[in-house]
Formats: structure tokens, C-alpha cells, sequence
């Protein structure tokens, strides 16, 4: 971890230095706002994720004589089965559309996001996964 967060700390600064290169010769201000931004955002996660080096064992990332297969085991839980993520992304997709096409199709995506987040968080306190 602690090697991302030197990369994003560098990036940020060459997107610093971007930024000012881009707003000072094209004096346009939403690039250059865009850019600042994008600087921030690199800034905030290389911070956190130094921060959290400090507070984890090293990984196999950090180790220079490290070997690929040194880095292998459980990633996490994925659930496998799930649909939700389709019910989000036909929702978002309809909420998207209705910005560009009328506000009036949000009355027909806002409740498709709603059951595909409520299912989303709720699918394993139903049916056979539920605990007792």
C-alpha cells in the first residue's frame, strides 16, 4: 500500500502542475477547474492510503524481492448470485436519460433505484440466508 500512495502523491503533483500550465495558456476556466480538481481527488486518496500503510502489515506490493504468487489468497466476499447491480444500473441508466431527455422519466427511475438498493442491502436477511 505504501507504494500507491507514493504514486498518487506524484500524480497529484504532476496534475498540479498541469492545472496551473493549463489555466495560465488556455485561459479556460473549466478545464482548468476540472484539472484542480483531479489534483485534489489524487491528492485525498494518496493521503489515505499512505495514511493506511502506516496502519497495516507490509504487503507483497512493498516487498522489492517478492514473488506474484506471494500476493495470492482470498481477495474477499463477492456474491455470486446476485441482481441487483442490473436493477442499479437500469435505474441509473433511466435517471441519466431523463436528464437528457425529460425530468419526468425520474418518476419511473427513482423507483427502480430504490428496489434495486433496498434488495441490494437486504439480500441476505431474506430466505435461506436469513440469521436467527
Amino acid at each position: 500500500m505504501k507504494i500507491q500512495g507514493k504514486i498518487f502523491l506524484w500524480l497529484s503533483l504532476f496534475i498540479l502542475a498541469v492545472a496551473v500550465t493549463y489555466g495560465v495558456w488556455a485561459k479556460e476556466p473549466a478545464g482548468a477547474t476540472a484539472l484542480f480538481l483531479a489534483f485534489a481527488l489524487c491528492l485525498m486518496i494518496g493521503f489515505y492510503l499512505a495514511f493506511t500503510a502506516k496502519r497495516v502489515d507490509a504487503g507483497a506490493q512493498d516487498n522489492k524481492e517478492a514473488d506474484v504468487a506471494d500476493d495470492a489468497g482470498e481477495v474477499g466476499f463477492f456474491s455470486p448470485h446476485s441482481w441487483q447491480p442490473l436493477a442499479l444500473g437500469i435505474g441509473g441508466a433511466l435517471a441519466f436519460l431523463g436528464v437528457a431527455v425529460g425530468w419526468w422519466i425520474m418518476y419511473f427511475s427513482l423507483p427502480v433505484i430504490l428496489v434495486g438498493l433496498w434488495g441490494w442491502v437486504f439480500e441476505y436477511y431474506r430466505g435461506e440466508n436469513r440469521t436467527q
